[in-house]
């Protein structure tokens, strides 16, 4: 049974709570100031602290005693109610074993533990001793908390389809020099865990974690960990940890959009978190409902709120984990009890036991400051951090450039100029779906793009349809005629890959579309042929057959279709990254207006490519300014389909298979499609892509 903190002398009188702190240094300095203003309000009584070094003269009353370590403390016959521990990570679990053994409640800095073991030990003592152990995880004491439960519960920002928490902070050389622990995994044969999401941004977490609703070890399904430093250290300094709650834990409770990447129906967390941005910016944890968002400042405890109703902030107060602590009669008084850890454990012990985080090189990092001020900058890692967070999308799931995706690949002469994505890893509302990117031209200009901001569901190239039989294969909200707008709606298919065929220059590709359900809908074969045409250009040929797997018709469809004017997108799909002066035109009409809905043999668009973060700059020595190049997509020959393109509001080009009205895959006579792109380097005239397609014997 836990022994409540209130406190009286032999003689029954009430007496104030006497707090040890254990570390005055560092962080323990917040702790000395907020324990000054508790003492001059008359909630407590500092007694003594401990620290091999003896604070600044004039920092502590002449009543608190000093000691060089908690043992001494405890051994003079201190006596504390409250033992603060504001130590190294290293050294959390065994001060607060000491301080419950002598019979304190125990005030926790985070992260509380180094490892799980540490954990269930610590936990195992408190029960044991009857005592309380709050975690300082000081945003978990903020009153947006429970406004944010009430707005969710209220419907105003619909269901909710995930959470993401991001932090963009900055550290230098000094950071990393204040103690032999910074930046380590270990010291000494002793786990220690510092890092991005354990220790600088762990409040990032934490407070994603409570918000999902997973506070204990159980409420944690599994953990992805996508780990990576610029700094000379051997902890993470950039890093995405993906969470994904076990079902039934907090929003995902009869929702069915917060279930994440292969998820059998728990909420997806996904924290990407950096020590090297450019810019230091106020971390924030975002709830993403089917009507709009919320995101939370929390160290600001201020909650913008994006709904039907219009955009507002509202700014909170905050409870003081410690007088929280004080004020406690049971665990369940606790606004961050160690209990309601055991989700934030789980991920710690899933970094923890991760390889050791990969080296970004020097390539894709900018030095800024001199001396133990500088820090570095690593290259598009705002863009990434958001892209991360909106696609539910590791660094190495988004292709930064110094990751490794293992994936296949299409060679060309043994240079890859495109890699082939399963697609397994994509969110569930985003049509999971096999697609290539990033295709590069032979110089390795990046021409496609995938996860971008705007549209997180647009996938490399490839094949997508957003109506199959009433179900979405496209990804994102849904246009249907009945309402007349596009809809986040539970209808979301995905596309595996069956079968592969892979050999030099050719790939074969037997695939299922698979419903909501579980049940396949269509079978796919698919074929891509690649080859050289001349130094500067290579041709990339996509041929596809859908096929209905149900034994009945299968309508093919399109918000176009739907009632969508000029929104017959659907079939091939090309998604571009950023082009500037671009071109687009085809044999009879140029620009987007013009060739939009047009039918065409070819269709043609040319610009300076963002090289971007996706740019082999450190191959083509460039610094990533752009690059010309040329597509050329030409017509599938078995059919009129109307070209689709965007620029405007972002970059694509896809063939509309179903442009007004629907197309029907019947047993027995499935619809197919052939599709040939030219990737080239450089501006190409209509000239010069007439005499290549007459070169290549295509029909122009």
């Amino acid at each position: 049974m836990t022994q409540p903190l209130t406190a009286t002398t032999a003689a029954g009188i009430a007496r104030l709570p006497r707090i040890a702190l254990v570390g005055v240094h560092g962080f323990g300095e917040r702790h000395l100031e907020n324990l000054g203003r508790l003492t001059a309000n008359g909630a407590l009584e500092l007694v003594a602290v401990a620290d091999p070094q003896s604070p600044a003269e004039g920092t502590l009353g002449p009543d608190v005693e000093v000691f060089a370590s908690l043992d001494e403390l405890l051994a003079a016959g201190i006596d504390p109610d409250v033992v603060i521990v504001s130590t190294p990570i290293q050294t959390h679990a065994p001060l607060a074993l000491a301080a419950l053994k002598a019979g304190a409640h125990v005030y926790l800095e985070k992260p509380p533990v180094a490892s799980m073991a540490q954990y269930e030990e610590v936990m195992a003592a408190a029960a044991s001793a009857g005592r309380l152990v709050q975690v300082g995880f000081q945003s978990l004491g903020s009153e947006a908390l429970p406004a944010v439960e009430a707005l969710v519960a209220s419907g105003e920002i619909g269901e909710v389809r995930g959470i993401s928490a991001t932090g963009l902070w900055l550290r230098n050389r000094a950071y990393f020099k204040r103690s032999r622990w910074a930046g380590r995994r270990s010291l000494n044969g002793t786990d220690v865990v510092d890092g991005v999401a354990t220790n600088a941004l762990a409040h990032a977490v934490a407070t994603g974690l409570r918000l999902a609703g997973a506070r204990t070890v159980a409420d944690v399904e599994c953990v992805d960990t996508d780990l990576y430093r610029a700094n000379d250290t051997e902890s993470d300094d950039t890093s995405v940890v993906r969470v994904r709650t076990a079902a039934g834990t907090g929003f995902s409770a009869g929702t069915g959009f917060s279930g994440g990447i292969g998820s059998s129906g728990g909420t997806v967390l996904t924290c990407a978190l950096t020590l090297c941005a450019p810019v230091q910016s106020a971390p924030s944890v975002s709830i993403y409902g089917t009507l709009g968002q919320l995101t939370f400042f929390y160290t600001e405890d201020r909650l913008e709120i994006s709904s039907p109703r219009g955009v507002r902030t509202e700014t909170f107060g905050r409870t003081d984990l410690l007088e929280n602590l004080l004020a406690a009669g049971t665990e369940e008084d606790l606004l961050s009890p160690l209990s309601g850890s055991g989700a934030y454990v789980s991920v710690l012990e899933a970094i923890r036991t991760a390889d050791s985080p990969r080296q970004i090189p020097g390539d894709f990092l900018t030095w800024e400051g001199e001396g133990d001020d500088a820090h570095p900058v690593v290259q598009g890692i705002e863009s990434l951090i958001r892209r991360a967070a909106l696609g539910q999308a590791t660094f190495a799931e988004l292709g930064a450039p110094w990751t490794s995706s293992g994936e296949p690949t299409l060679d060309i002469d043994g240079r890859p100029v495109a890699v082939l994505q399963d697609g397994s890893h994509i969110r569930p509302t985003s049509s999971p779906r096999p697609y290539l990117h990033p295709v590069r031209t032979l110089a390795g200009t990046v021409v496609t793009d995938h996860v971008p901001e705007d549209h997180v569901w647009h996938l490399g190239a490839g094949v997508a349809l957003q109506d199959v039989d009433g179900i979405n294969f496209w990804g994102g909200r849904t246009y249907t005629r009945d309402a007349g707008a596009y809809e986040w709606r539970k209808d979301h298919g995905r596309i595996i890959v069956d079968a592969a065929d892979h050999a030099d220059g050719h790939r074969q590709e037997r695939l299922s579309w698979i419903g909501p359900d579980g049940s396949p809908i269509l079978r796919e074969q698919r074929q891509w042929r690649w080859a050289a045409v001349g130094n500067s250009a290579w041709k990339l040929t996509l041929d596809f057959t859908l096929e209905s797997a149900t034994g009945q018709p299968v309508l093919l469809g399109s918000p176009g279709s739907n009632g969508r004017p000029q929104g017959g997108y659907g079939g091939f799909f090309w998604r571009l990254p950023k082009v500037g002066d671009a071109t687009i035109w085809t044999p009879e009409a140029r620009g987007e207006d013009a060739v939009h809905g047009s039918v065409a043999p070819w269709l043609a668009w040319s610009g300076t490519f963002d090289a971007g973060t996706a740019a082999p700059a450190h191959v083509t020595g460039d610094p990533g300014l752009g690059h010309p190049a040329t597509l050329v997509f030409l017509a599938a020959p078995q059919a009129p389909d109307p070209w689709f393109v965007r620029h405007s509001g972002y970059p694509g080009v896809g063939l509309s298979l179903a442009w007004d009205a629907p197309v029907v895959a019947e047993p027995g006579h499935p619809v197919q499609r052939t599709v040939t792109v030219l990737i080239a380097d450089g501006f190409l005239a209509t000239q010069d892509i007439e005499q290549l397609i007459t070169t290549l014997g295509e029909p122009a």
